[in-house]
């Protein structure tokens, strides 16, 4: 049984009722759901659920037969549709549902509670009383999180499956629990030079296929890990060892479940009635009413949940796209225009807007990321200023386009060279975030290393080209695991990444050239200062595509915090390739892929060169470099020397 605490905690308020009427009540997990309390001297439950269409609505589970009679709830009389009442003598730990006959339909309605802070058995979905009282340690971490994510912070993510990251073999190929964890991951985040971890969503989900984005538990971390405590731990462990946590978080859509929201209280409570709304053909999932005031209380209420309860420093909201157009994945006639004749989903915009605009009142420090793969305007703009008001969002075209470039043979990339240099024209439309994500990697698309050309070797010279690629690039960093180092096979849920190469020499050499770049790009201001702003990049040279060669700056505030970056795409080296730099005097080569530590030939340029006062491409003086093959070179301007 959990130790937990009681709360002397009154039940709804008049001002409850009203902010959650007009969807302004931004901590109803306060209030609905299930609460340990004190009741004058006795010890017992207070349960709350909105079901408005019921008639009769009561806590069932072993504790009492699963009786519907044993313990009703009663309506209140402020016509707020919410159910409650105070049950003595129950206890943490107890597994209830809630019974709800509807005035809808004759058949009575199992249902988990939708602000369960705990679920047992995600396949039935039981709820579980649960109070989440937990001694944090964070305090450093939680004071000095501003600096970190502020916009010229480095922020480099590792996206993780927390079923599929690390399983025991010996055990029958078992899950990880959130605390065995907590120290590897923290170590392993901490070798790498990882600033941040990303996790696939870990909001109960019944079907464990669905990586999480088939979320119900909207209150609930998944108990296939573990307790709420033990997530805490996790999440208390990374922040201790300075590693930011990232939760994804799915407001656009939930599961057909029958014990979950759909048709709640035998109404469309929750989602749109009309399936031509509330329907996602794709996802063969239902979507949220977002007009309806309490459910846009219910989803917002959940964000802030996992910003404070839990400490998450950022959420990545899943499939924007998707709930700002009305006829996202939709044929004609199979949708229903806005009031305007239009296809913007004006109740998500304002509903997006709320969201982020409610996070940035309750934690400024904290972030939203945005997954949204159109050129809708403005996804990062405050929304003062007319925009959506999320702190970043990922760059989805300079990832399908890098992405196709990089697969292509060298021989080839010449005539796609446009795919490497188009995205600098949007590249600060908005704050962007880099992801080379899970997406990516299943359904056939191969893994990272897997879509390089090339025999082994120059597979593995072409993911250190792109990684190398992406850490000098202008925006935030993301790389799915297994990427970095070098994963063989597609991921697949239900197995363990391929651990063992990392004792090959090869993959040890991948693995070390991502802790090169992270531990450079933490420690050079100049690579993340300005990644939201032009004048930290400047073109030296994006026109050398018959060479496949690119190369270019990125400047920090002072001209000795200047790099020059050149890469070279293809399998040949090239000597004598001079290039036009704005400073005079030495510049370091502090960073060479093709070093024989990263598995590479050992090309290169001997630690460094000198200008020469050759003028080229627009400076006064120059340096000449060796480009060895499938590399990417970086240098640090050192000024004059003695």
């Amino acid at each position: 049984m959990q130790h937990a605490i009681y709360h002397d905690v009154s039940r709804f308020q008049e001002l409850d009722i009203y902010l959650f009427k007009q969807g302004n009540h931004y901590q109803l997990y306060n209030r609905l759901g299930s609460h340990l309390m004190f009741r004058g001297e006795q010890r017992g439950v207070y349960f709350a659920v909105w079901a408005p269409n019921a008639s009769c609505v009561s806590v069932v589970g072993a504790f009492n037969d699963w009786n519907p009679e044993s313990h009703p709830l009663q309506i209140r009389s402020d016509q707020s549709g919410i159910w409650e009442g105070f049950l003595p003598d129950l206890d943490p730990g107890l597994v209830y549902k809630y019974h709800i006959q509807s005035n809808m339909t004759e058949t009575p309605l199992l249902k988990t509670d939708p602000f369960a802070k705990r679920v047992e058995s995600p396949a039935e979905m039981l709820s579980v009383v649960w109070d989440l009282d937990y001694d944090w340690q964070d305090r450093q971490w939680m004071k000095n999180r501003a600096n970190l994510q502020q916009p010229g912070a480095p922020m480099s993510v590792y996206e993780m499956h927390l079923g599929s990251w690390m399983r025991v073999p010996e055990e029958n190929d078992r899950f990880l629990s959130y605390r065995e964890l907590a120290p590897e991951l923290a170590r392993y985040l901490k070798d790498a030079g990882f600033t941040h971890v990303e996790f696939m969503p870990v909001m109960e989900h019944p079907f464990y296929g669905s990586w999480g984005y088939q979320s119900l538990g909207y209150f609930a971390p998944s108990c296939r890990y573990g307790t709420p405590q033990d997530f805490m731990h996790l999440v208390d462990t990374l922040h201790q060892v300075g590693i930011g946590v990232i939760l994804d978080w799915v407001p656009s859509h939930f599961p057909g479940n029958e014990s979950g929201l759909i048709t709640f209280d035998g109404s469309h409570l929750y989602e749109h009635s009309d399936p031509r709304q509330g329907f996602h053909p794709e996802w063969t999932s239902y979507i949220f009413n977002l007009g309806r005031n309490e459910v846009r209380s219910f989803l917002i209420s959940s964000a802030l949940f996992w910003l404070d309860a839990y400490h998450a420093d950022a959420l990545r909201v899943d499939a924007v796209a998707s709930m700002l157009y009305l006829d996202y994945g939709r044929t004609k006639g199979d949708w229903i225009p806005n009031q305007y004749g239009g296809r913007e989903n004006l109740e998500a915009i304002d509903f997006i807007r709320s969201l982020n605009t409610a996070v940035e009142e309750a934690h400024p420090e904290a972030l939203t990321i945005a997954e949204e793969s159109t050129s809708w305007p403005n996804v990062t703009q405050p929304v003062y200023a007319g925009g959506l008001g999320f702190g970043m969002k990922w760059n989805m075209g300079w990832m399908h386009d890098t992405l196709e470039y990089m697969s292509k043979t060298p021989e080839h990339r010449k005539y796609h060279h446009n795919n490497l240099t188009f995205s600098l024209w949007y590249a600060y439309a908005e704050k962007f975030l880099l992801p080379l994500s899970h997406d990516e990697v299943v359904y056939g698309k191969r893994s990272l290393l897997g879509k390089m050309p090339g025999d082994a070797w120059q597979q593995r010279a072409n993911l250190r080209l792109l990684l190398g690629y992406m850490y000098t690039y202008p925006g935030k960093k993301l790389l799915f695991m297994g990427g970095e180092f070098g994963q063989w096979n597609e991921w697949y849920h239900e197995q363990s990444l391929d651990w063992h190469l990392l004792e090959e020499a090869g993959h040890q050499g991948l693995f070390r050239w991502l802790q090169e770049l992270n531990l450079l790009y933490r420690h050079e201001s100049a690579l993340s200062e300005d990644d939201f702003n032009p004048e930290g990049f400047r073109w030296i040279d994006f026109t050398d595509q018959d060479q496949s060669v690119i190369s270019y700056l990125r400047q920090g505030k002072s001209t000795r915090d200047s790099f020059c970056v050149a890469l070279n795409f293809t399998p040949v080296s090239r000597g004598n390739y001079r290039l036009g730099v704005p400073a005079s005097g030495s510049w370091q080569e502090v960073l060479n892929s093709d070093g024989t530590e990263y598995g590479g030939s050992g090309q290169g340029n001997l630690g460094g060169v000198q200008t020469t006062p050759v003028p080229m491409h627009g400076y006064y003086q120059s340096i000449v470099l060796t480009l060895p093959p499938l590399s990417v070179l970086i240098f640090k301007n050192q000024g004059e020397q003695p």
